[in-house]
C-alpha cells in the first residue's frame, strides 16, 4: 500500500508542480517582507490546503466530481463548471502558461534580446510535441512522469533551495509592499489561486482514480487508506517546497528598481539566485529544473483535459481532443506570459470559490443531509458573490466594491464564504433533503 501511494503520490506531484508553483513562492517572499509568514500561510492554506482536500474528496469517490455535482446542484451546472475548469486550467491558462515560464525562466536569457519572439515559437513547437507525444499513452504517464521525470525535478529544486538557505539566509528582508502590508494572510490566500492546483485537483482526481485502479486493490478500506496517504505525500511535497522557494525569495537581495518596476519578481529571483550559487552553469541548471517541472504539469493536463472532454462529449476521441488541445495551448503560449496572468485572474477569482464551496458541501453532506434546494442556493450566492467582485474591479463600481468589503472576512479575501455557509445553513433546514451515497469498490 505504502508502495502504490508514493508511486501515485510522485505521479500528482510532478503533475500539479509546474510554472506557477515555481513563480509565485519567490515573488510572494519577496512581496511579502516582514510579514513573510503570515502570508506564506495564507499561500499554503488556499495552494496545498483547499488543493489536497480537493483532490481527496474527488478520488475518495471513483464517480468523480462531475457525478457529484450533478446529483447535488443539476446536471448542467455539472456540465458548465467543469467545462469551464477544464478549459481553464487545461488550454487557455496553465498549459500555456507552464512552456512560457519554462521558456522565460530557463530559456531566453540565453538568448539575444532580438531572438526572443522566435525562441519563444521555437521552443513551444518542441516543447509541446514532446508533451503531446506523452499524453498520447496515458496509460504510460505513471511511469514517464511518476518513477523518472518528478524525482529529478524535485532533486533540482531542493538542491536551489538548500543552497539559497545558506547563502542568503541570514540576510534581512526588505519591508512589505502592497497589500502584503495591510494583509499579508489575505493577499497569499489569493495568490494561491493562481498555482491553479485546487482547481487542477478535480482534473488530477480523475488521473488519480485510473492511476490507483492499475495498481490494484483488494478493497475499499486499502483503497481509501491510499487515497489519504497520496494526499500526505503530495501536501508534504508542496509545503516543503513551496516554503523553501518563498524562504529563498523573502531573503534574496533584489534591487529596490525591480521591487519598483513591472519585472516579474519569481523570475527574475530564481534566475539571479541561480546565477550566483551555480556560477557559470547557473543557466543550464535553471533551464533544465524548470523545463522538466512545467513539462510534467502540461503532459499530465493534456491528458486530464482530453480525458474529461472524451467522456463527456465522446462524439470526438481522445486523440482528436488531445491535439486540439495541444494546439491551442500552443498558440496562446505564444501570447507571453505577462497577457496569459493578467487575463487568468478573473476566472480564477470566480472558478476558486464555487469550487471551494463544492467541496464544502460535498464534505458536510458525508455527515449530515442536506438540502438540494438549499445546496443549489448556495453555488447561486457564491458564484453571485464571486461575479460581482470581478465586475466591481474591473469596471471600477465603487458602490459594489464598499458593499462587498462590509461583507464578513473580505478583509481575507473571502466575502464570499459568509453566503457559502448561511446558504449550507438553509441546506439543513430546507425540503429535498438527501445524503452522500457511498460507493463500493467495482
Amino acid at each position: 500500500m505504502i508502495k502504490k501511494a508514493t508511486l501515485t503520490g510522485l505521479l500528482l506531484f510532478g503533475m500539479f508542480f509546474g510554472a506557477g508553483n515555481l513563480i509565485f513562492p519567490p515573488s510572494l517572499g519577496a512581496l511579502s517582507g516582514e510579514n513573510f509568514w503570515q502570508a506564506i500561510s495564507g499561500f499554503v492554506l488556499s495552494g496545498v490546503g483547499i488543493a489536497i482536500l480537493t483532490l481527496v474528496i474527488g478520488t475518495l469517490n471513483p464517480k468523480g466530481y462531475v457525478y457529484e455535482i450533478s446529483i447535488k446542484i443539476a446536471p448542467w451546472f455539472a456540465t458548465l463548471y467543469l467545462v469551464a475548469l477544464y478549459l481553464s486550467i487545461g488550454p487557455f491558462f496553465a498549459i500555456p502558461r507552464t512552456a512560457t515560464v519554462a521558456y522565460e525562466v530557463g530559456v531566453a536569457p540565453m538568448l539575444p534580446a532580438s531572438f526572443s519572439a522566435t525562441g519563444l515559437i521555437i521552443f513551444t513547437v518542441i516543447y509541446f510535441i514532446a508533451a503531446y507525444l506523452i499524453a498520447l499513452n496515458p496509460s504510460k504517464i505513471l511511469d514517464s512522469i511518476g518513477r523518472i521525470l518528478t524525482p529529478i525535478f524535485a532533486l533540482l529544486i531542493v538542491l536551489l533551495v538548500t543552497l539559497g538557505f545558506f547563502q542568503y539566509g541570514d540576510t534581512t528582508p526588505s519591508s512589505a509592499l502592497g497589500d502584503y502590508a495591510t494583509s499579508a494572510f489575505g493577499t497569499g490566500f489569493i495568490e494561491g489561486y493562481n498555482t491553479l492546483d485546487a482547481l487542477a485537483s478535480v482534473a488530477f482526481s480523475v488521473v488519480a482514480v485510473q492511476t490507483l485502479k492499475q495498481l490494484g486493490f483488494r478493497n475499499k478500506q486499502e483503497y481509501v487508506s491510499t487515497v489519504w496517504l497520496v494526499s500526505l505525500v503530495v501536501a508534504l511535497g508542496f509545503s516543503l517546497l513551496y516554503i523553501g522557494l518563498a524562504y529563498l525569495g523573502n531573503h534574496f537581495p533584489v534591487p529596490a528598481d525591480v521591487m519598483a518596476s513591472d519585472t516579474n519578481k519569481g523570475v527574475y529571483i530564481l534566475s539571479q539566485a541561480t546565477q550566483v550559487i551555480f556560477g557559470a552553469n547557473a543557466q543550464i541548471f535553471l533551464a533544465v529544473m524548470v523545463t522538466m517541472t512545467c513539462f510534467t504539469t502540461t503532459a499530465g493536463l493534456i491528458v486530464a483535459v482530453s480525458e474529461f472532454f472524451r467522456e463527456r462529449f465522446p462524439q470526438l476521441g481522445y486523440k482528436t481532443y488531445a491535439t486540439l488541445f495541444t494546439l491551442i495551448g500552443f498558440g496562446i503560449a505564444n501570447l507571453g506570459l505577462g497577457a496569459i496572468i493578467q487575463y487568468s485572474i478573473p476566472v480564477l477569482l470566480v472558478l476558486y470559490p464555487i469550487t471551494i464551496a463544492i467541496v464544502l458541501l460535498i464534505i458536510v453532506n458525508k455527515f449530515v443531509a442536506l438540502s438540494k434546494i438549499g445546496m443549489q442556493l448556495t453555488i447561486a450566492l457564491v458564484t453571485a458573490i464571486s461575479l460581482a467582485g470581478v465586475i466591481a474591479d474591473h469596471y471600477q463600481l465603487a458602490w459594489l466594491t464598499d458593499f462587498l468589503h462590509h461583507l464578513p472576512f473580505a478583509e481575507y479575501s473571502l466575502s464570499w464564504l459568509t453566503p457559502a455557509l448561511v446558504g449550507i445553513g438553509l441546506s439543513l433546514v430546507l425540503p429535498q433533503r438527501q445524503r452522500s451515497e457511498t460507493f463500493e469498490m467495482e
